[in-house]
């Protein structure tokens, strides 16, 4: 509401071009030199207690004359005191909040502070918890592992106590013989039967004879002119026939994880291809601890049997058991399986050595057909004219062809090798 005009001002209400920002001002002349250019006045209709600050420009206070009434400066003063009044109260108030908010700030950071304290205490009880339970976990994980170790340390022993079958037992001695008496008196020796292999190229020719001395001739002469009709002739080149002999080796035996040695049976109405069968299928059913056979191999020994299973486990299953009574058809043996040694050759020394009745023939042209050749140089060596003697065989190898000769110990073993033949 617009503040009432103060008394004995009714007459001085200023026109409308006299009122300046909703106040009332009185118009008259001013005293000389007491004219003002600024005038406090009230502020307009609706806003109480507020001040307006109006400037008069000096044409304007040129051209009228303007005077304030005493009653309105009086409570001009009034309301500028009451202003004054309020205003303080208003900065005791704030003042007042701004004290109860750092009280408010100071009472959030004592809480902040004991809700840190808690939350360390928290973590700490929680702590000594979770050591002790890593405690017992690590404990019972200790436990566990010692009683899998003695478990284990027991099956060691128990595998050990139960030591699968050997293999059938072959007394064997490793060294020459000086005698008949003690070749007499062995049971069984080993030896070593070598099969050497040498390659032939085309136009070359193996000629072994009877005796090794007319060998030995057709060798000092070299070269050999050979007649092949009336009127031809061809000249070859002999040389002695040197191979590559074993003289010393060293043999690594190695237990075969899915391979077994059956031995000891007999089944003598049944044929090496039938007992090989019947065997294969007994083996592989899970009632006699078998398994999936692989393959199986019939040894040079009497009543030896190698069974190659596709698993491991089969084989160790057959070894612990040991000792089986196979029927097949109407006829009951007893068997033993027994591991499968594996031997590998692990140092070998070889050292050339001259086939004595062996003659290799080289430098021979392509004129006549193999049966032909062979005739020619047979009928040539023979004659003793020519140095030759007694001709035992004669392998020949035509131009443009290969072939792998044989050399094979003879019957009787002390003799060294001689040619057995070729392969082509």
């Amino acid at each position: 509401e617009a503040p009432s005009p103060p008394p004995g001002e009714a007459k001085a209400k200023a026109a409308p071009s006299g009122l300046v920002g909703g106040g009332w001002l009185g118009r008259g002349s001013f005293p000389s030199g007491a004219a003002r250019s600024r005038l406090l006045l009230p502020g307009p209709v609706g806003m109480a207690a507020e001040a307006s600050l109006c400037v008069l420009s000096e044409n304007m206070l040129a051209s009228e004359s303007w005077v304030m009434v005493p009653e309105r400066i009086t409570w001009e003063t009034q309301k500028c005191q009451e202003t004054c009044k309020a205003l303080e109260a208003d900065a005791l108030s704030l003042e007042d909040g701004r004290r109860e908010s750092e009280q408010e700030v100071s009472r959030q950071k004592v809480e902040a502070a004991l809700l840190h304290e808690r939350i360390r205490q928290l973590k700490e009880e929680a702590w000594p918890g979770t050591f002790q339970l890593e405690s017992e976990e690590r404990n019972q994980l200790l436990q566990q592992k010692a009683a899998l170790e003695s478990e284990l340390e027991q099956l060691e022993r128990l595998q050990i106590d139960q030591e699968p079958p050997a293999p059938p037992q072959r007394f064997l001695v490793f060294k020459g013989l000086t005698g008949e008496k003690a070749e007499e008196s062995l049971r069984d020796t080993l030896s070593i039967e070598p099969r050497i292999r040498y390659p032939l190229s085309g136009g070359m020719a193996l000629v072994t004879f009877e005796r090794p001395e007319v060998a030995q001739r057709i060798i000092g002469l070299r070269e050999h002119q050979v007649q092949l009709d009336e009127c031809s002739f061809m000249r070859v080149k002999a040389e002695p026939m040197e191979l590559l002999m074993p003289v010393s080796m060293e043999v690594v035996l190695e237990r075969s994880p899915r391979q077994v040695l059956l031995s000891g049976f007999r089944f003598p109405s049944l044929s090496e291809e039938q007992l090989l069968d019947k065997l294969e299928l007994y083996f592989s059913k899970r009632q006699h601890e078998g398994g999936e056979v692989e393959a199986i191999q019939r040894l040079s020994g009497p009543g030896h049997v190698i069974l190659t299973f596709l698993e491991d486990k089969v084989a160790e299953q057959l070894i612990r058991k040991g000792q089986f009574l196979v029927t097949i058809g109407k006829e009951t043996s007893n068997m033993k399986v027994s591991p499968y040694l594996d031997g590998k050759i692990s140092d070998l020394t070889l050292h050339p050595s001259v086939c004595p009745w062996t003659v290799l023939l080289s430098g021979i042209p392509d004129v006549l057909d193999e049966e032909l050749m062979r005739e020619a140089l047979e009928i040539h060596f023979q004659k003793p004219r020519k140095g030759g003697g007694e001709v035992e065989t004669v392998a020949y190898v035509p131009p443009g062809q290969c072939a792998i000769a044989v050399f094979e110990r003879e019957a009787g073993g002390a003799a060294p090798l001689s040619s057995a033949g070729l392969l082509s």
